[in-house]
């Protein structure tokens, strides 16, 4: 029967052929993306090993008690608002351990910088930011301690007693990948829990729609097929005969699409490397597969585009009589409804009572998701009958009448070829609304807001006593581009980051709010920005009053010197002076930088929820077209009558255009809604923010992938006029 299996398959014209195409062509998207995603995550566990070095301060001591001890020192810098990551050593002994990528221990007055570093070191002038690194470097740290191609660090040696000053600690042993748990406070790294809870997410809105191809895929000219095997069983093939030969078939396209898929995933996978998913490309290697990776697509795909099959012909399994009986299906139930009204009443719940733990949170917010995903799943063939009733109510033309009709009897089989796209959609709508919203109230703020254009230097009292005024370097308002420089001063009714200044200096400085009416004295935060850096839409802003007179208000500590600038090249240039003045504590940045670097992990989760849109729209297309063309072909006869009895050409193609664009349109339009209202549900609940309308960006790729799914659906409309001609009347 293998062999017979074989012949079918092969030797089946041109129709055979093209099922086969199809099914393989379904198969190696679904396999590609699949494996995208696997390596994805195995990259995001690489780069984090690659991490764990630079999280040295927090290793357990080295159970070698000869060791050496190391002094060291870890702090971001900023350029451009690039995060570097600076890294001060000291070693007082020749045993001292060494960080991965470099030859040996930098000594005082050296340094080691990653190739991006350096490329940016030698086209940026010094004063900008190679002043900041005393020494000179002396080789490139290698990609062992690179978490990524782009990353900014520099490894600066210096005397133990400069870096016990700068408040560096002694440590033992080099934090290895097997200790960087990040359980103890370790500062650098990603979550990769929640990076890979994404990236899962991301899978399955691009997998379940291409499971819907190869579902749609296996049906093609499933009627002839059903037929032709019902067939061989009045003639004496036994049910597992015929399961066999479906599963050559079956086995046949998919082994091909799995191989084709493997050749799609290597050859995508340099440009899958430079997207930054999270915040940083990765390298190439990173992008791997381990043997179960393999085993499990090379596997599973297969087995399971086998069962696929079998169940496509389990009518022929019961009765080779039961092909002949098709009869109108039930039509589906409103209680298809509930989970998707629970799921959103579980949202609407929460708005003012936000669990307190992060686990509860989650546990709150994720069932509630899936509840409405669920729910809309199950309600789409309740909602494409109501539409369709709807559709055929209104007709005013017989393609209108008929197309609805058709689409009422079954909804089940109009509905199932777009179902994955409802996945793809609700997901993408959820990400680009909350997204949205989050990065408009807490995102980076304008290039040409305060928050942005400011630096500030703050003196921490952990940090030894604060400087005077004469210790502020005096070459800060002679760079050009600088338009102030200002000394808060602490507020002596505050704890804390909190500073005042004189009414009459912040009317001078006319950028960073005003005072009220009546007052002498502002009560500011130490950077002059604040909270009001949440509030991205206007730098106006009326500080408190504070009761210290003017007069006394230099006479208090300098809290922080805050310079405002009107170009980039003055804010780095501010910066290096800042940071060779003061290297004690944190290094000068601003408010936008600190920010941002939140705000760019969210713009790439918007990047992915872009690529499920832009990935699951054309595969939804591709499903429908695959299903035009077998409902086509499973219906040459009856419409080859109907073109006899004089139905023109063009009623029939609209007819067709009817049933699959009113699903898709359906499904589009409530997926959307729903993620837009499941997102504010979210937004109330957990921030406090109402939804804010997305980009025209969104609708403009919205926009486009509909139309680039309903010109593939055009595409099969040309074939009616070749089977319905007068032959297939007459030889149906």
């Amino acid at each position: 029967m293998i062999r017979f299996g074989l012949r079918l398959s092969l030797s089946g014209g041109r129709e055979a052929a093209t099922r086969l195409a199809v099914i393989a062509t379904a198969v190696a998207l679904g396999v590609g993306m699949l494996l995208t995603t696997l390596a994805a995550m195995n990259a995001v566990g690489a780069q984090n090993q690659r991490y764990a070095w630079l999280n040295t301060a927090a290793a357990p001591a080295a159970s070698d008690v000869s060791a050496d001890p190391i002094w060291w020192l870890l702090r971001e810098d900023y350029h451009q608002g690039r995060s570097i990551g600076r890294v001060e050593v000291a070693a007082p002994g020749p045993d001292a351990p060494v960080p991965p990528g470099i030859p040996r221990l930098p000594g005082p007055g050296e340094f080691y910088v990653s190739p991006a570093l350096g490329e940016l070191l030698r086209t940026t002038p010094a004063t900008e930011l190679g002043d900041r690194f005393p020494g000179h470097g002396i080789g490139t740290i290698g990609p062992a301690a690179l978490p990524s191609p782009e990353s900014l660090l520099i490894v600066i040696g210096r005397t133990p007693a400069e870096l016990e000053r700068l408040g560096a600690r002694q440590v033992t042993q080099i934090m290895t990948p097997a200790q960087n748990d990040c359980r103890n406070g370790c500062p650098v790294g990603l979550n990769s829990d929640a990076m890979s809870l994404v990236l899962a997410v991301v899978a399955a809105a691009l997998l379940v729609p291409v499971l819907i191809f190869i579902g749609t895929a296996t049906r093609l000219a499933a009627t002839r097929r059903e037929r032709r095997f019902a067939a061989m069983r009045l003639i004496g093939a036994t049910p597992r005969q015929i399961s066999l030969v479906s599963a050559v078939e079956s086995t046949i396209a998919t082994a091909a699409g799995t191989v084709a898929g493997f050749g799609l995933f290597f050859a995508i996978r340099p440009a899958i490397a430079t997207i930054p998913f999270t915040g940083e490309p990765f390298f190439t290697a990173d992008l791997s597969l381990d043997l179960v990776d393999v085993l499990v697509v090379a596997l599973g795909i297969p087995v399971g585009s086998v069962v696929a099959s079998w169940l496509a012909l389990r009518r022929v399994q019961i009765s080779p009589l039961g092909v002949s009986r098709r009869v109108t299906p039930k039509p589906p139930r409103a209680w298809r409804l509930i989970p998707l009204v629970v799921g959103l009443a579980e949202l609407t719940y929460f708005i003012g009572r936000r669990p307190d733990t992060t686990n509860g949170q989650l546990a709150a917010y994720l069932s509630g998701f899936l509840l409405v995903l669920t729910g809309l799943v199950l309600s789409g063939p309740w909602l494409t009958m109501v539409g369709a009733r709807v559709l055929a109510g209104r007709a005013s033309r017989p393609a209108t009448l008929i197309a609805g009709r058709r689409l009422a009897d079954n909804p089940q089989a109009g509905f199932r070829s777009v179902s994955g796209l409802i996945v793809a959609l609700f997901v993408t709508s959820v990400a680009t609304g909350t997204i949205t919203t989050f990065v408009a109230n807490r995102g980076e703020p304008r290039t040409d807001s305060v928050a942005a254009t400011s630096l500030a230097k703050q003196f921490w009292p952990e940090e030894g006593p604060a400087p005077t005024a004469d210790q502020i370097p005096a070459g800060l308002e002679t760079i050009p581009g600088v338009r102030g420089v200002t000394l808060v001063h602490l507020n002596p009714d505050r704890d804390g980051g909190h500073g005042v200044i004189t009414c009459a200096e912040l009317d001078r400085l006319a950028v960073f709010g005003t005072c009220p009416a009546g007052a002498q004295v502002a009560a500011v935060h130490g950077d002059l920005i604040g909270m009001r850096a949440f509030d991205l839409t206007s730098d106006t802003h009326v500080w408190d009053a504070a009761s210290i007179a003017p007069t006394e208000v230099d006479r208090q500590p300098i809290l922080s010197v805050v310079v405002d600038t009107t170009s980039r090249t003055a804010f780095e240039q501010a910066r290096t002076m800042l940071i060779n003045a003061f290297p004690l504590g944190r290094f000068p940045a601003s408010i936008g930088e600190w920010e941002s670097s939140s705000a760019r992990q969210m713009i790439q989760f918007q990047r992915l929820a872009d690529v499920v849109m832009l990935a699951s729209l054309p595969i939804a297309g591709c499903s429908l077209a695959v299903s035009v063309a077998g409902g086509l072909s499973d219906r040459k006869r009856p419409f080859s009558m109907l073109r006899l009895t004089g139905v023109r050409l063009s009623t029939l193609r609209r007819v067709v255009a009817l049933e699959t664009v009113v699903p898709l349109l359906l499904v589009a339009g409530v997926a959307i809604g729903m993620g837009f209202l499941a997102a504010h549900l979210f937004l109330r609940a957990q921030l406090g923010y109402t939804l804010l309308a997305p980009h025209l960006s969104f609708y403009l790729t919205v926009g486009g992938g509909l139309v680039v799914s309903l010109g593939i659906i055009a595409l099969t409309l040309p074939l009616l006029r070749r089977v319905t001609g007068p032959e297939t009347a007459r030889n149906g």
